[in-house]
């Protein structure tokens, strides 16, 4: 239900807020915030507030800086581990230029334009994300260089007084305290390696949610002395951290219009097209839900992570997975894609998955049959029999793709693409131009 100004003022002075945190995101996710007493909440709300765009990444020149900040009252939600000297609420803001207008550079507008296309023809997309991270014990209060778990747990460990399970339960404890509801949290199968769930909400929710969660693990950790990063493959020969993100389409009645009765599978027309779109767009989009140089250390074959551009349902090796079909939960029909990883900005992810699906809803495309083998046991020439292409193996090659896709460009906007590319390309410059301790071991005393 939405939220009006007096009810977040009303809130406000109910939980004895002292100060309120305004939160938006750069291009690039990562959080940016500006602290003001609760005195001047309300000015907020009634004009926002001002700031200089030219120093956050992907935003304005220094000769067009001027831009303002105008809360999203629904985003209204107590920080509930602060203690009640320094209690803080937080407001997730929407990035206007100094006319009103919304910046298109904000990636959180992006998602809205998207979502508003996809209202448009009736379906309200959902999705949820199951977001994996590590826990690295701290030297000198700060993680070590050689990262060390905190643990040599494997998947659904149990152990009863384990550090592990106080974090992740404080962690679920916080998450509810604002309104989030969180499905499952357990171990992961590499050491020191956690995944909670957070049930599946509207596109734009979701992508605040992912927000906030990163937020909250990074604060609650460190509470315990641990360092918590979201970072793909921080650790060679380990599984890396990815963020399966399920998606489905509900009409205006509520009803899920993925789901068909009377398919194999239990997936409409609809749902069909929409992999078949995310299946076509797949090289380019890796460029958007896996972001980093280190992404593509996650996209390798053995760790249970996907490589080949297909899908399945019993097949944990395909891009995107079918979850089995339960009796009576017609809405818990879905779509998982396997390639996103947590280093990626939720907002541009979510924007660019729903406009390729859309895109093959659009031109009524059918995906190919279904794999239900293990695809990392295919033959090159099997491979190419059943025409399985291969996600890009590495940055510099998803961004060749994404210059290529104009569905991505047009989804993004030119000032986003624009920045994305720019800021991705100097990545990959630093990275090849690196020389790394693997290069001195191999190459050193045998050259």
């Amino acid at each position: 239900m939405a939220k009006d100004k007096a009810e977040v003022i009303g809130r406000a002075e109910q939980e004895d807020v002292k100060f309120v945190s305004l939160q938006f995101t750069d291009v690039m996710g990562t959080i940016k915030n500006v602290t003001i007493p609760v005195s001047q909440l309300e000015e907020a709300l009634d004009n926002g507030i001002w700031f200089d765009g030219s120093t956050v990444e992907g935003f304005t020149r220094i000769c067009e800086s001027d831009m303002y900040l105008m809360p999203d009252t629904n985003t209204y939600q107590l920080l509930p581990w602060l203690p009640a000297e320094q209690k803080t609420a937080r407001l997730i803001c929407d990035v206007l230029q100094p006319d009103g207008d919304p910046f298109p550079g904000d990636p959180r507008f992006v998602l809205r334009s998207t979502i508003a296309q996809s209202q448009e023809l009736g379906h309200t997309y959902h999705v949820s994300s199951e977001i994996e991270f590590f826990l690295f014990s701290m030297r000198d209060d700060r993680p070590s260089r050689a990262p060390v778990p905190h643990d040599f747990g494997s998947y659904f460990d149990f152990s009863p007084r384990d550090l592990a399970s106080d974090v992740r339960q404080d962690i679920v404890l916080a998450l509810e305290a604002m309104g989030i509801k969180v499905e499952r949290a357990h171990h992961e199968v590499a050491s020191g390696q956690h995944e909670i769930n957070f049930r599946y909400a509207d596109a734009l929710t979701s992508a605040d949610n992912c927000m906030i969660f990163k937020y909250v693990v990074k604060a609650v950790a460190q509470d315990h002395g641990l360092h918590a990063t979201f970072m793909p493959k921080p650790i060679y020969g380990m599984n890396g951290s990815g963020m399966h993100t399920h998606q489905s389409f509900f009409d205006k009645e509520g009803r899920n219009t993925f789901f068909d009765a009377h398919d194999q599978y239990r997936l409409s027309k609809l749902a069909y097209h929409f992999i078949a779109g995310q299946m076509k767009h797949a090289r380019s989009l890796s460029a958007i839900v896996a972001p980093t140089v280190n992404s593509y250390k996650r996209l390798v074959p053995g760790y249970e992570a996907p490589v080949y551009i297909c899908w399945g349902q019993v097949n944990r090796s395909a891009l995107i997975r079918i979850p089995r079909y339960s009796n009576g939960r017609d809405e818990r029909t879905r779509l998982e894609l396997r390639c996103p990883d947590p280093s990626c900005n939720p907002y541009l992810a979510y924007a660019t998955m729903l406009k390729t699906g859309l895109e093959g809803v659009r031109q009524k495309l059918m995906p190919p049959p279904p794999v239900e083998e293990n695809v990392y046991d295919f033959s090159d020439e099997k491979l190419h029999e059943l025409s399985i292409e291969s996600l890009p193996g590495s940055l510099m090659e998803a961004l060749g793709e994404l210059e290529r896709d104009e569905v991505l460009r047009e989804t993004l906007g030119e000032h986003v693409y624009e920045a994305f590319l720019r800021a991705k390309k100097t990545e990959w410059d630093r990275y090849r131009t690196q020389v790394t301790r693997w290069e001195i071991d191999q190459y050193l005393t045998l050259l």
